[in-house]
Formats: C-alpha cells, structure tokens, sequence
C-alpha cells in the first residue's frame, strides 16, 4: 500500500463569538482505497496558516510511502526536515496531522480501532470535566464577568452529570475587557487577586466539596503571580493547577516547590524531548499533550509512556475538531496513566460539531469510546465544501 496524495483543508471559519478559529485539517490517500484524516492542532493563536503549509511541505515528502509505516514515517519528518530537531508547534503540528491520519489508515486496514493498535483498551469509559467556564456552557462563546456568572456556569455543567469542571478565572476583568499581558504579569495587584479569589470561593460555595475544580491559567501569569494563585488554590481544595507560568522547566520548577497543589502542562510543550526535563525534576504532576502538536498518536503515546516511569498523570489536551476529541479517547483508553478527559466548550459549539460526520459527547460526565475501525470518525463533506483545499500529488 502506498500514499498517493494529500488533501490540506484549512477552515478560516472566524465565526462573530470566537475570532480566529481555523482548524487545520488533512486527508491521506492509498492506492488501495483506503484513506485517513488528522489534524493540526492549531487552530487558535496566531499560526493556522502556518500549519496549512507545513502539511502541504511534509505531505510532499511522504508521497510513495507505505502508510503502515508510521514510525518510519515520523522518522524521516522529524529527521529530514533539519527543523524537527527541536522544533516547535508548527512543525510538530504537520507532523501530527499526517501522523493522526496514518493511524486511522492502519485501523481500518486492519479493520479494528485505533486503541486495539496502541495495545488494547484499559477501560470501557473516561471521566471527564467541563472546560474553561470563563467562555460559558452553552453553545456560543460567553464571557464570564460577574462572580454570579462563574456560579451558574459551574452549576449548568454539574446538573449535566460532570463531577470536574476548569476555569481560567483570570481571563477576564470585572468590566467585561479581556485582560492585558501588562495587567496579569509580575505580583498580582490585591485588586486582581481579590477578583479571582470571590470568583474561586463562588464556584466551590455553588458545587460543593464533591466536585472538582481545575485552576487554569493558559501561562499568562508570571511565576511570583502564579505562586499566589497557587496558594490560594490549596484553599479551595483545586485538583490541579494548569499552565501556571510560562512553560519552561526553570519557571515550572519555582511554582512547583512553592505551592501544594499539582502542576500541570503540555499544550505548550512538544516531544518526549520536550517533557523530558519537567519529568526528571519532578515539577510537573500531570501531563496534557496535543496529540495534534506533540507529534501524532506516534509520538504522544511514547510521551505518556515515559510519564509513567515518573508516576505522572495525563489529560490530552483537546481544543479541536472532532477529529482530535476521538484520537484523544483511543489514547486515553489504551495508557495505563490516564487521569480525566478535557471535554472544551468549543465541543459544544455547531462550527466545530459540523466538520465531522460523528459527534460524539459525553453523557452524565462520562466518555465512551468510539469501535468503529481507524479513529472512529472522518471530516465530513462541509469541510471540503467550505474549506481552502490543497491537494499534495
């Protein structure tokens, strides 16, 4: 069997509640008939474009290659491209996509899903929380302002069955503006620290002491400031504390040894290179690799695996399409270090539902996972309806 062209799919959707939104997408294609689609996990911040043609660059390279051969195949990206060693997101994310894809060929050609290949599956359903509340829990962005808002989205998530919700309670300010990199770095102002602490104190008043919270932080934050938070978060009983700092090891470190809480990081971090350093000083307690960026199913199991020696927990981070939520549950169903799904917000938004042919959802806080052969879904027909299409031949 041997790949005979790449569709590159970018969907510049930028919808009026969320700016920006691009998935990145792509479909393989074999000389049997058999094709596999991943995606680049990217689609937010400011390097869409630049994974679209990084897929197209790598897709180059692989054509005439047997698709079964994912870890030749990943091999030779990261090798022959002289920017996969130590690369960073864009070049991880072409290899990703492509990688996803390659996984989905291999279960369907030999017609078992995904978590049979990567050695069986662990567990018949995955807990999992209800993500970044500071945008709602509905099906359109809503920025959370008032303390009585952070309240009532947690709750619209409990009495849907989750047990675990997280929030980024430093997103916005109490007038409603996103705040500034200039407002959130160095020692938190008492002012700053007040709000987020009558935010914090509301959700667990309204959840109670059976549900958990995860404090997030998306690294806006300074070290000196994310040691504040920190502590304040052993107040409130938080699970653990999500990208704290800028993610590097040193930084990682000084909030580590300083707070009780457990740390956690990956969206930012790529490769078992990458995740080396924060394992063998033991600053990081809970891994959230993108399968989509990390470097594929290929790559990210490995990096789960080498957690495991170090007792590390992991959660794939999942801000997507579809696509990604299905390669996100085979992995977690097949490592024996899983911890809790992420199921985003942006899950529930129908610009994001449409751009696979399954959706699949939780049910009372619970994730089943996906029997059909390969991943379990594909891109639907939209995608290449309304998306800007490349075909590598």
């Amino acid at each position: 069997m041997k790949i005979t062209s790449v569709d590159v799919i970018l969907m510049d959707m930028h919808p009026a509640d969320n700016p920006g939104w691009a998935p990145v997408l792509c479909r393989v294609y074999t000389d049997a008939g058999i094709y596999g689609d991943g995606e680049a996990a990217l689609a937010y911040g400011n390097a869409h474009r630049a994974a679209f043609g990084m897929i197209q660059d790598f897709a180059r390279s692989i054509l005439g290659m047997d698709p079964l051969e994912n870890e030749v195949i990943w091999e030779k990206l990261y090798k022959s491209s002289f920017w996969g060693q130590n690369g960073g997101p864009v070049v991880f994310s072409g290899i990703s996509a492509l990688d996803i894809a390659l996984w989905d060929i291999k279960g369907k050609h030999f017609n078992v899903p995904v978590y049979t290949l990567l050695g069986g599956k662990m567990r018949d359903s995955l807990r999992c929380y209800a993500s970044q509340l500071q945008f709602g829990w509905d099906d359109r962005k809503t920025p959370a302002i008032t303390v009585e808002d952070y309240a009532s989205n947690a709750m619209k998530a409990v009495r849907e069955g989750y047990d675990a919700i997280k929030i980024d309670f430093f997103t916005f300010a109490e007038d409603g503006h996103r705040l500034k990199a200039e407002e959130t770095t160095r020692i938190l102002t008492p002012k700053n620290y007040d709000m987020i602490k009558r935010r914090l104190s509301a959700v667990r008043e309204a959840v109670g002491e059976g549900v958990d919270i995860i404090m997030e932080n998306h690294s806006y934050i300074d070290a000196q400031g994310a040691v504040q938070l920190g502590r304040l978060a052993e107040e409130y009983g938080v699970l653990y504390f999500e990208e704290p700092c800028t993610p590097t090891p040193k930084m990682n470190k000084f909030v580590a040894d300083r707070v009780s809480v457990p740390i956690s990081q990956g969206e930012r971090i790529y490769t078992r290179w990458g995740y080396a350093p924060y394992f063998e000083d033991g600053s990081i307690q809970l891994i959230q690799p993108d399968i989509g960026n990390c470097g594929g199913i290929t790559e990210t199991k490995k990096v789960c695996d080498l957690a495991h020696i170090y007792d590390v927990g992991v959660q794939a981070h999942v801000c997507a399409s579809p696509l990604s939520t299905a390669a996100a549950l085979h992995l977690e169903a097949a490592i024996p270090n899983f911890t809790i799904h992420e199921q985003h917000v942006y899950c529930r938004y129908d610009y994001n539902r449409r751009l696979c042919i399954h959706d699949y959802q939780p049910e009372n806080g619970r994730f089943s996972i996906p029997d059909l052969p390969g991943l379990g879904n594909e891109l639907s027909e939209y995608c290449f309806a309304h998306g800007e299409v490349v075909t590598v031949r």
